[in-house]
């Protein structure tokens, strides 16, 4: 559960509830489409279950090494994300409109459920935004990927700080949630204002599943109008795939059939393994026995291209 602090202390080390006055005056609305940070989209920093995963995860992606630590309420989800997309949403809208962009974000959570696609949020949605809230400030994440041409030796979590501002009803009650001010990390924050490769999201993303959110934040990154191709294992891992092989291969078969991924199809190629080979050491030279291929839609047929 979210704490209750009094009033005058509404940035705490956790995420904090507020049920006195009108703290907060709300940053613009978002207008236009979601958009994200290129490593965020590009690396499995979020948990994939909708169960809350209380053990540590730990990723290698080439040079890449990522360490995801949970809170007490396990690590922060791909649904979690969310508030993190909406968030690097109005840092690159103000952006873009010459402003001066600060670490701090106020918004309404009507706002945020405005734009994730949720007509009439109910108390649960309520509930699962400030539990998101409290995850994102928890979960702690190590990582030698640079952000402004600086790397994080230490842990950061997502939210420095958050605080929820409620309403109070006459009888004393809390009321509906009206505000929500957050501060975000310096990592992220780098990454927008120095960095800036910051790419849109399709509005059917908040329809996908998970893993269909990995792939098509994959896509995303890679395809650049063209087609590419994966070998499976590295896919898995850019997914953050914590399960078994075989079972991941039938999630990408099914997602092959019903091809509703958007902007992308996705085509698997099962490789043949031919003879082993060695290199000048006499070490065995391992191969892929499956490749993933992302094509834009809309677009004529292009060559296979070598894996990335």
């Amino acid at each position: 559960m979210i704490e209750r602090r009094p009033e005058g202390d509404v940035m705490a080390s956790k995420a904090v509830v507020v049920r006195q006055g009108n703290l907060f005056q709300p940053d613009s609305p978002l207008r236009g489409k979601v958009r994200g940070e290129r490593s965020v989209m590009d690396f499995p920093f979020f948990a994939l279950s909708k169960q809350p995963v209380q053990k540590e995860l730990q990723f290698t992606i080439g040079s890449a090494s990522i360490e995801i630590r949970p809170s007490a309420t396990g690590i922060a989800t791909m649904y979690d994300k969310e508030i993190i997309l909406y968030v690097a949403s109005l840092m690159a809208q103000a952006k873009k409109e010459g402003k001066i962009v600060e670490k701090d974000f106020t918004f309404t959570a009507h706002d945020f459920f405005r734009i994730t696609g949720v007509a009439r949020p109910s108390k649960r949605d309520y509930d699962r935004f400030t539990d998101a809230l409290e995850r994102l400030q928890g979960t702690q994440i190590r990582t030698n990927i640079q952000t402004g041409s600086k790397i994080e030796k230490g842990w950061f979590s997502w939210l420095s700080e958050a605080t929820a501002e409620y309403a109070v009803l006459p009888n004393g009650e809390q009321g509906p949630l009206r505000v929500v001010q957050v501060r975000l990390c310096p990592w992220l924050h780098r990454a927008i204002e120095k960095d800036g490769h910051i790419y849109h999201y399709h509005h059917e993303y908040f329809r996908l599943g998970t893993i269909e959110r990995r792939l098509y934040e994959i896509a995303h990154c890679h395809c650049d109008g063209e087609a590419i191709e994966l070998p499976f294992e590295m896919l898995a891992r850019k997914v953050g795939s914590t399960g078994s092989a075989h079972r991941f291969k039938q999630h990408l078969r099914s997602v092959e059939a019903d091809d509703a991924l958007p902007e992308y199809k996705i085509t698997l190629r099962d490789i043949v393994p031919s003879e082993a080979r060695y290199d000048t050491r006499g070490r065995r030279i391992s191969t892929p026995d499956m490749m993933v291929m992302f094509t834009p839609r809309n677009r004529a047929p292009l060559a296979q291209i070598e894996a990335v």
